[in-house]
């Protein structure tokens, strides 16, 4: 039996899902099943939950929006922009009965959502996987004491997600799988393969928050950041927040190497309360995410489109 993960890609909630599904998939159908993992995404040319993707035996979609794809047999999700189709949620319905759709808006991570349907549904216990799963849940949810504290990467695992988000796709997430099957989380983060990978991205951050530091503007609540003006090669989520504190909302817009895209987010550290849920924001643009953080991508000739999408969430957040 072939099975296929689609996961969302260069994202460490979706590797760690695609790790505690691996084990639950195993110990509910077949213990021999082989797997094929597909990272998902949103932008120009990524894969996404299509037949074109679901070509297993069995097919799971974990950590991005839903497929109404009769291929699909298990699909787990916490997004609230997860039913993206007209009569997506219809179908998400009718098949709650078979017991292998699951859908929690509320979850902080979808591995803590896959971990809590193989316990409490299937009495799977994910024995080993416990450090995986409280790591996945406190960097998805941005469960942090300080913005200082999310953006530090003295510990190893920290490191490994920031190289989960630079290079997470099919080849990674393939060999990370069935080495975080085997060995704890903290091996392998300290691995020569992820120590060697983050050098580089450590040299990138620190780049990243000297263009932040020259480029950001206070609006009102929000801090905005123009970074249009040469290829992003990473976008550091907290670095607004340890800048700018006081500011609740933080609006980034720059150019990937193939794509436009737009970060916006809430700071929770701010002392004031989020009264915007910028999922909906971010989907009535085509992207999505949570209520506290989304994102949106364009095609990269589309970059005077990102600059006027980012204007105009600025001053809806301001």
């Amino acid at each position: 039996m072939q099975v296929v993960v689609a996961t969302h890609g260069h994202c460490f909630d979706g590797l760690a899902s695609a790790v505690v599904f691996t084990r639950l998939f195993r110990a509910v159908e077949s213990a021999s099943a082989s797997f094929v993992y597909r990272a998902c995404g949103y932008g120009e040319g990524q894969a996404s939950g299509t037949d074109a993707v679901l070509t297993g035996d069995q097919n799971a979609i974990l950590d991005y929006k839903f497929s109404a794809s009769d291929r699909l047999t298990w699909y787990f999700d916490h997004h609230r922009t997860a039913f993206e189709k007209p009569g997506d949620r219809d179908v998400f319905e009718s098949r709650i009965a078979t017991g292998r759709y699951f859908y929690d808006a509320a979850c902080t991570s979808c591995t803590k959502l896959v971990n809590t349907v193989a316990l409490e549904r299937f009495g799977i216990k994910t024995d080993g996987l416990g450090e995986l799963v409280r790591w996945a849940d406190i960097i998805d949810s941005a469960a942090f004491a300080t913005p200082e504290q999310a953006l530090d990467r003295s510990n190893p695992v920290m490191r490994l997600a920031a190289v989960i988000e630079r290079h997470g796709d099919d080849h990674l997430i393939s060999r990370l799988v069935p080495m975080l099957l085997e060995q704890s989380v903290e091996e392998v983060a300290a691995s020569s393969d992820i120590t060697r990978r983050y050098k580089k991205i450590s040299e990138q951050h620190e780049r990243f928050v000297r263009r932040v530091r020259e480029k950001a503007q206070r609006k009102g609540r929000v801090v905005v950041v123009d970074l249009t003006e040469e290829p992003l090669e990473t976008i550091g989520k907290f670095v607004t927040y340890a800048l700018y504190p006081d500011a609740v909302y933080s609006v980034i817009v720059g150019c990937m190497k193939n794509a436009a895209k737009i970060s916006v987010g809430y700071n929770p550290w701010s002392g004031q309360a989020c009264d915007t849920d910028i999922s909906a924001i971010c989907a009535r643009y085509g992207g999505g995410g949570h209520p506290y953080v989304g994102a949106i991508q364009f095609k990269a000739g589309e970059l005077e489109r990102a600059r006027e999408v980012a204007a105009a969430i600025t001053l809806e957040l301001a």
